[in-house]
């Protein structure tokens, strides 16, 4: 986790111009590295594909609704 902190302290130095402000600041970009881990272990189970989302149908129903 100390790889990932520094590479995002660096990143931020590099595309923003500014460190890291404080120590709260630092624990939340460390906390990064768990919520895009959380985000990897879910990738490819969601599949949206399978039935219609509930916007697509609300916007369906609207505008049938309107005809």
């Amino acid at each position: 986790m100390d790889d990932f902190l520094a590479m995002t302290e660096a990143d931020i130095a590099r595309w923003f111009g500014i460190a890291a402000p404080n120590e709260p600041a630092r624990r939340m970009a460390a906390d990064m590295a768990q919520i895009i881990a959380a985000f990897e272990k879910v990738r490819g189970t969601l599949k949206f594909e399978d039935e219609p989302s509930s916007f697509e149908q609300a916007l369906l129903d609207t505008r049938d609704a309107g005809a």
